[in-house]
């Protein structure tokens, strides 16, 4: 046995995260959408349609509900990322991360909206200068100044979430960055509460916005502060070893106390940060790269950055700090007995862990694995040993990217369709639940090859690196 295979026993009983509901996901969702819908309607209730005659009362009026939209999108995409438990079961981070993107834009435009509407608004109806107008807001209303430091903060968010931009950030500067989202929300408050006529209008008005930014500020500090604090108390992980695992990647054990009560399971990934020395506080998420067994956790990484590349000098017993375990990529989304893993690089890691944890007879489950050479393979002889024990189908699938077009396969299949060649290497596959981890190119070329094999999307799971 070598340095980096895990016996293959099946680890004793630990806690798992709570079964998903089918109705969680449609009710956070009607929730969102109903309180936009009550936005709107606070904003008829307001004389908001009765407003919108003449320049003055058109720019004016629809300032004000592009404003209340955007204040509402603002707290949504703030408890999309709160990391809530049951919301995060329900969408996983992939898709929470889209609608936060979706939501955030759209949010930031329409309180880019909101400033010109109501600055051309009130400069019409004072008759006054643009420029003049909008120094007369900032410097005389109360809670303007600091309503302007948070749209700066806000702009901030919005330009380094850019796709261009972000593809220029290392992830820790990147996340850091990410974090002025909070204060950009909270320095709009007070400009809400004392200028903004809609948020004290009425006292069902009031309730509500007290209520909105009271739960969104509430999701915040229990879900991102509490609960990893209070997790981070009572188990206390340290460094237990570090082995290298081959081409630049790196396994690091961790212990710590009571992991049987950990709510984790195979196929999660966790935000970790390691306290041995300057840059510990940029948290960096990783994946389980073995099934966690209620003793020890085992997360593997590349040397694709600062955070992954620090992994390989951590001094044993270094503590650990994680938020998480996060991600949906587990096996309470399998619908049938068959599965079929889909790994490219170091997407391994999940769905090595689940091959580990999942029940399955001897030719249930399939592995295909891809990389650029044979070196670049992580987990040979764990994955042989699973082969072995329990019956695991395994094709490795080295070589170079094909380069005419976007397929998961090596250019040696270039001739032949990605769906041929699937269902050439697992005939059944429409009977498989297909789980999936690597690059989003790829990823989507093995969405699609599924789903022309036959996959129903349903039956189709998985995780991306993009961030």
């Amino acid at each position: 046995m070598s340095a980096t295979t895990l016996p293959l026993r099946r680890p004793p009983l630990s806690r798992r995260p709570a079964p998903v509901r089918r109705w969680w996901r449609d009710a956070a969702g009607l929730t969102a959408w109903l309180s936009l819908l009550f936005v709107v309607a606070l904003w008829v209730s307001g004389r908001g349609l009765q407003q919108l005659s003449g320049l003055a009362g058109l720019l004016t009026s629809t300032g004000r509900l592009t404003g209340l939209v955007a204040a509402d999108l603002l707290l949504v995409q703030l408890l999309l990322m709160a990391r809530i438990p049951w919301v995060e079961r329900s969408y996983g981070q992939d898709e929470l991360a889209r609608r936060h993107r979706l939501v955030g834009f759209t949010s930031f435009t329409l309180t880019l909206a909101h400033i010109a509407l109501i600055s051309l608004g009130y400069a019409a109806t004072d008759r006054s200068g643009l420029v003049a107008e909008v120094w007369d807001l900032v410097t005389t209303y109360p809670g303007m100044l600091l309503a302007a430091a948070g749209t700066a903060a806000l702009v901030l968010v919005a330009m380094t979430s850019i796709k261009a931009a972000r593809r220029r950030l290392r992830y820790e500067s990147w996340h850091l960055l990410h974090l002025y989202a909070y204060l950009g929300a909270g320095l709009a408050l007070p400009h809400q509460l004392w200028t903004g006529a809609d948020f004290t209008a009425s006292p069902v008005a009031t309730v509500f916005w007290w209520g909105a930014y009271a739960a969104a500020a509430g999701a915040v500090l229990v879900f991102r502060i509490g609960l990893p604090l209070w997790r981070n108390g009572y188990h206390q992980l340290v460094v237990d070893r570090v082995v290298p695992e081959g081409d630049g990647a790196v396994s690091v054990w961790l212990r710590g106390r009571a992991l049987d009560r950990l709510p984790v399971a195979a196929g999660q990934f966790f935000v970790w940060r390691f306290r041995d020395g300057p840059g510990w506080t940029r948290g960096n998420p990783f994946s389980l790269s073995a099934a966690p067994d209620g003793r020890r956790l085992r997360i593997t990484a590349k040397d694709l950055g600062e955070g992954s590349a620090r992994l390989a000098t951590l001094p044993v017993g270094t503590r650990a700090l994680f938020e998480g375990p996060y991600g949906r990529l587990t096996s309470s989304v399998r619908s049938g007995p068959k599965v079929a893993m889909f790994a490219s690089g170091i997407g391994i890691t999940p769905l090595r862990a689940l091959l580990e944890e999942m029940r399955y007879r001897p030719g249930e489950a399939v592995l295909l694995y891809r990389a650029s050479t044979q070196a670049q393979l992580l987990f040979r002889h764990e994955l042989e040993a699973l082969a072995a024990r329990r019956g695991v189908r395994v094709h490795y699938l080295p070589g170079r990217r094909a380069r005419d077009r976007d397929s998961w396969l090596p250019d040696r299949y270039a001739a032949v369709p990605d769906d041929v060649v699937l269902r050439h290497l697992v005939p059944d596959i429409a009977e498989h639940d297909v789980f999936v981890c690597g690059p989003a190119r790829w990823t989507e070329a093995v969405i699609g090859s599924a789903r022309r094999a036959g996959v129903a999307a349903g039956r189709i799971h998985f995780e991306r690196f993009g961030w």
